[in-house]
């Protein structure tokens, strides 16, 4: 759940439905920067959808789609303001990238 090796997830807790609550504390591995990110889950539709809202208010969805032996994985998010939401997108397709490469091996 992170975009790059050179980050860890030291704790998380997941909760996953509808009110339910997920809690991940992500950090660089060298220290020198990290963050908590809190969300409760808005709606969970097994094999096909999770959505949820982080404390700041800010929505994401994420959708599967099967597409012929393979899972097609879409997520949308309301971007914050502190960073250019290319930026942002890069990062949320990092993540999704480093998910499959992981999801490829199990």
């Amino acid at each position: 759940n992170f975009a790059s090796p050179d980050w860890c997830c030291p704790r998380a807790s997941n909760d996953l439905r509808v009110g339910g609550k997920s809690s991940v504390r992500m950090e660089a591995k060298d220290g020198s920067f990290g963050f908590d990110l809190e969300t409760v889950y808005d709606e969970v539709v097994q094999d096909q959808k999770i959505a949820y809202t982080m404390t700041d208010g800010r929505k994401v969805v994420t959708e599967f789609e099967s597409q012929g032996g393979r899972t097609q994985v879409k997520t949308v998010f309301d971007p914050e303001n502190q960073h250019p939401p290319e930026f942002q997108k890069q990062g949320w397709q990092a993540i999704l990238n480093r998910f499959k490469e992981y999801a490829e091996k199990n």
